[in-house]
């Protein structure tokens, strides 16, 4: 089954057609779909890993705002 998309994306190369089929088979892969469909599977790792990161941050973020509240609470004069 082939991903339209990546059909899409072949029928709109116009004059970069060769150029892009060269860099494919420069690179090893048999055909110009095997060549964009790896570039866009590697584009959605890129983004998966850049969401994961930042919700990493976020949780982090969030347990040192907890840890700033606990030390404002402690203090003697409240």
């Amino acid at each position: 089954m082939q991903n339209q998309e990546i059909i899409k994306i072949i029928e709109n190369l116009k004059g970069r057609k060769n150029y892009e089929e060269k860099r494919a088979s420069k690179l090893g892969f048999p055909s110009l779909y095997a060549y964009f469909e790896n570039k866009i599977q590697r584009k959605k790792k890129v983004l998966e890993d850049k969401k994961k990161e930042l919700e990493e941050l976020n949780d982090h973020s969030k347990l040192k705002d907890k840890d700033k509240s606990k030390q404002k609470k402690n203090c003697s004069c409240c």
